[in-house]
């Protein structure tokens, strides 16, 4: 069996799948997640997050749903509010650093690169701040993580055809924010 042909279900008896699987993702996941916080720790501690959360949930993954890229943002879109909610019960009880591994010299200086390089992401995401929260998420992975609409559908569990009037309800909504121009981003 060819390792390129493995795929998530497989984690728990082929470890080398997973590290494959790894490596060919770790960079998405790490801009994804670059675009939405500024904080390298909490991107690096969040990165770790996702693929954790993907080997415990490997056997929910259906190729048919999407790639293997729109399931991974899926997974990270819900790491990320239930970090700011873990975060936010932290600091009400210990203070905002509890949990937090140390990162050397090099580590944060490559992720405060990848989070400059991503700031027109997290731009382009405050300017959809208003946005009804659907309309919102769908356009998020789209225009700025490059999903098709297709698999930011997959990704969001809902049916194509409600992706493409949300998403071209959110980019007739974004134009109008002061700014901006155009759409943000365009179809696959």
């Amino acid at each position: 069996m060819r390792r390129e042909q493995t795929g998530p279900a497989n984690f728990a008896r082929d470890p080398d799948a997973f590290e494959t699987f790894y490596r060919r993702h770790v960079d998405a996941v790490t801009r994804f997640l670059a675009r939405r916080e500024a904080d390298p720790h909490l991107v690096a501690d969040l990165t770790a997050e996702v693929f954790l959360a993907v080997l415990d949930s490997a056997h929910t993954y259906r190729p048919a749903r999407g790639s293997e890229i729109a399931w991974l943002y899926g997974v990270a879109r819900n790491t990320v509010p239930a970090q700011r909610r873990r975060t936010a019960r932290e600091s009400r009880a210990a203070g905002r650093i509890a949990g937090r591994r140390l990162l050397d010299a090099d580590d944060i200086l490559r992720l405060e690169e990848r989070i400059d390089a991503e700031s027109p992401g997290r731009l382009a995401l405050e300017a959809m701040a208003d946005l009804p929260n659907g309309d919102r998420a769908l356009l998020e992975l789209v225009a700025v993580d490059g999903l098709s609409p297709a698999e930011a559908a997959a990704a969001l569990g809902i049916r194509q055809g409600t992706a493409r009037v949300r998403l071209h309800r959110a980019r007739r909504r974004i134009q109008r924010v002061p700014g901006v121009t155009e759409p943000i981003g365009g179809t696959k």
